[in-house]
């Protein structure tokens, strides 16, 4: 009976315990808004079933409620393998105004679920100012954002990079995070190359940035960017001094509005298009004040500069001779961790001591390198008897105090006996000589004399004159004569640069009309036609050898008609445009079409090359 009665507890309990861990209450809300902004915050619970008494939020200092919570519930279903799983969730949405800048805490929210009670998690949520004479509008987009993107430049307010240290004052050896961040107010597509200087004076780490939480808005001399970070590092100085660290170059690709004169395109909602157009961003020389460590420098030091910590173990302190015993020092801690070498132990002289195997558990973090080092030392003792490992006093330069702290292992006492063989140590096999150097392959240097009959050439008989000897000078000079005349013409070829981009054109456009495939393969409307409207442009900007600022309809149509195009080959292309920009505006069912764009854009293609090359 009471193994009955124990065995329902328990059954209970662990049904309550997953119910509790299987259903969450999630709280989700932008980090970063526009004061003046209306934006949503969601609590999602992942179950729609005895979903019931939820308790949200209120007005909050800053913040205003306009409406809610509005109630939302959605169901999935997945067969992999002819398994069937589901899930489903609920959604309570706020509608909130920012009506005060600052930095706002969202309180977390209660839902129960089959009589359990969940708690969310709480927000932060910082309220930035709008920008300096303009309003905001929407999540932190500015008019100055609308107006520089249909601006035809870019202005260096609009788009920059920076380069910020976390410290500009260090030690040597003292870590610091560079951080290069990008502020734009237009409508970036994406960076082609990025030039970063070498970091001379620097030990340098690079910091893997993510990309799940990288974007951010940011108040910045007066007005509202959107941000990204698009590289971090953590930089030791390797000398003292004023160091700098050299300009960084990145080239952005901006996409430009292009608007049509023809009020008909306005009217059908096809008045514009993107072209590409690129600009090169510098960041300014950043200097970095190192100052030297304090003299003189303590015995122990080896350099090791941030907080430490450190401690020894020992594998047995009872052995016997020519057996192998491990001495480990395993040094903690945060700062030039990778840079510390290996302590120098004072060993036994009777023992034999390899250098130290090296293992490195450390993570990259914004104040230095954090993690454990392990040195491991292996001992062979020779000869029985009692030995001490002294204690090990190791120094290193703390940031914070600005001086230096020593750290003390303890020391261990080795009581060594005979080895297993029963002699003393002294004629055992030495382990040197296979552990420290390679083993060399001996008797390998003088080879067996060659038996059986030589094969002797008659005098006068000389391989000049033959004709293997000759056409091995003759093929070569003809390969070399090839080879001169083929780089010859592909010389002159990329010197002619409507030619090179001529050439190219077709490869070109295949190569983004693979990218337009699998857009059109994921059913991903507005992405499908931007993609596909970029081939185009790009096509007869190439094939044409136009301008990207000259780009437009007016343009193409005389140049296509240069090329000896017929009518039908331009208006099929100008059709063409008119129709991926009407595409994205129309309404209705937006992915019935998108195969008999794809299939006409390639069509339109093939002709147009086949037509240019006769």
């Amino acid at each position: 009976m009471k193994k009955s009665i124990l065995l329902l507890f328990v059954t209970l309990l662990a049904t309550s315990l997953y119910a509790a861990g299987k259903y969450k209450l999630t709280a989700e809300a932008p980090r970063t808004v526009v004061q003046g902004d209306q934006f949503r915050i969601t609590f999602t619970v992942n179950t729609s079933d005895n979903v019931k008494d939820f308790r949200g939020i209120s007005n909050i200092d800053g913040l205003n409620v306009i409406f809610g919570p509005s109630t939302s519930r959605s169901s999935s279903m997945q067969i992999v393998n002819g398994k069937s799983t589901s899930s489903s969730s609920v959604t309570f949405t706020y509608m909130v105004e920012a009506v005060k800048q600052g930095t706002f805490t969202v309180p977390a929210a209660t839902v129960v679920v089959d009589g359990e009670k969940l708690i969310s998690n709480s927000l932060k949520i910082e309220v930035l100012p709008p920008d300096k004479n303009s309003s905001q509008r929407g999540q932190g987009q500015s008019s100055s954002q609308s107006s520089a993107s249909q601006s035809s430049s870019v202005s260096a307010d609009d788009l920059f990079v920076r380069v910020t240290a976390s410290k500009t004052n260090v030690y040597e050896q003292e870590a610091f995070l560079l951080t290069y961040k990008v502020y734009y107010a237009v409508d970036l597509h994406h960076f082609e190359n990025a030039k970063l200087p070498d970091f001379n004076g620097f030990h340098s780490q690079e910091i893997e940035v993510s990309q799940s939480n990288n974007h951010a808005l940011e108040h910045y001399n007066g007005r509202n960017y959107h941000t990204v970070i698009l590289k971090q590092y953590l930089l030791f100085p390797q000398r003292s001094g004023t160091l700098e660290i050299a300009p960084a170059r990145f080239d952005a690709v901006v996409a430009k509005i292009i608007r049509s004169n023809d009020p008909f395109d306005a009217f059908f909602g096809g008045g514009q298009s993107y072209v590409p157009i690129k600009k090169t961003l510098t960041t300014p020389a950043l200097k970095i004040n190192v100052k030297a460590l304090p003299s003189p420098r303590p015995e122990g030091f080896i350099g090791a500069v941030g907080s430490f910590s450190l401690e020894s173990s020992i594998s047995k302190t009872d052995v016997n001779a020519n057996d192998a015993v491990t001495y480990k020092l395993i040094l903690s801690g945060v700062g030039n961790l990778k840079l510390v070498s290996a302590p120098s132990v004072d060993f036994p002289s009777d023992f034999d001591a390899y250098d130290p195997k090296v293992n490195e558990n450390v993570v990259l973090k914004s104040n230095g390198m954090s993690g454990n080092r392990v040195f491991e030392y292996l001992l062979i003792p020779r000869h029985p008897g009692k030995y001490d490992i002294p204690s090990l006093t190791f120094q290193y330069f703390d940031t914070k105090s600005g001086s230096y702290k020593p750290l003390t292992t303890a020391s261990y006492a080795l009581n060594v006996g005979k080895s297993k063989g029963g002699s003393d140590g002294a004629a055992s096999v030495d382990y040197t000589g296979t552990a420290k150097e390679d083993v060399k392959m001996l008797a390998s240097d003088i080879r067996y004399i060659k038996l059986g009959r030589a094969d002797f050439k008659p005098a006068g008989k000389f391989v000049v004159a033959s004709l293997p000897y000759t056409l091995s000078y003759v093929i070569p000079l003809v390969i070399f004569l090839i080879i001169f005349f083929i780089d010859r013409k592909n010389l002159s070829d990329s010197l002619n640069v409507a030619k090179s981009r001529n050439k190219k054109a077709n490869r070109v456009v295949n190569r983004r009309m693979k990218q337009v495939s699998a857009l059109l393969k994921a059913k991903e409307h507005d992405r499908f036609y931007d993609e596909l409207l970029r081939a185009l442009w790009g096509y007869m900007a190439d094939k044409l050898n136009i301008n990207t600022s000259d780009l437009n309809r007016d343009n193409i149509r005389e140049k296509m008609t240069e090329a000896g195009l017929s009518e039908q080959d331009i208006a099929d292309f100008i059709n063409l445009l008119d129709e991926c920009e009407f595409a994205r505006y129309a309404p209705g069912d937006k992915v019935e079409g998108m195969d008999r764009t794809y299939e006409t854009a390639r069509e339109v293609i093939i002709r147009i090359e086949n037509n240019m090359r006769k």
